[in-house]
Order: structure tokens, then sequence, then C-alpha cells
């Protein structure tokens, strides 16, 4: 018998924290990439990621801690519920 999309999700929300992510990423590595996400990752590489770097080595104060914005994510994934 097969899931439907939003049981297979239910069922993964019911998982540890753990469990999810370590699921999360085996389901996105099982899917093929295409020509549309290609360009896509290779143009935010070639733009934005590589302004964003230079705009950090010309200065080094703008720096965010690891930290910081590991909290910033959190606290935006937390206000989502």
């Amino acid at each position: 018998m097969s899931m439907s999309e939003s049981e297979a999700y239910e069922a993964g929300m019911s998982l540890p924290s753990d469990a999810r992510r370590r699921l999360a990423i085996r389901l996105l590595e099982s899917v093929d990439r295409d020509e549309a996400f290609d360009a896509a990752a290779e143009s935010w590489l070639r733009n934005e990621a590589a302004a964003a770097y230079d705009a950090l080595k010309a200065d080094p104060s703008r720096a965010i801690p690891a930290e910081d914005v590991r909290a910033r994510f959190e606290a935006k994934w937390a206000a989502r519920s």
C-alpha cells in the first residue's frame, strides 16, 4: 500500500528532529537535478554569493557570527508555528 504525499509528510513530521533531518537529506539526494536547478544554482553562485563574498572581504566588520545566524534562523523557524 502506498502513502499519499500528505500522509508521508505527517509521518515524517512525527519523527524526532534528527531523524527528520536525515530523512530530508535522503529525499533530496533521491531527486534528479534538472537544467533549471543547475542554471539557478550557477547564477546564484556567480552573482549573489560572489558579491557577498567580495563585500565581506572588502569590509570584514560586516561579518555575522555563525551562532547569530543560526539563532536567527531558529527564531524564524519557531515563529512559523
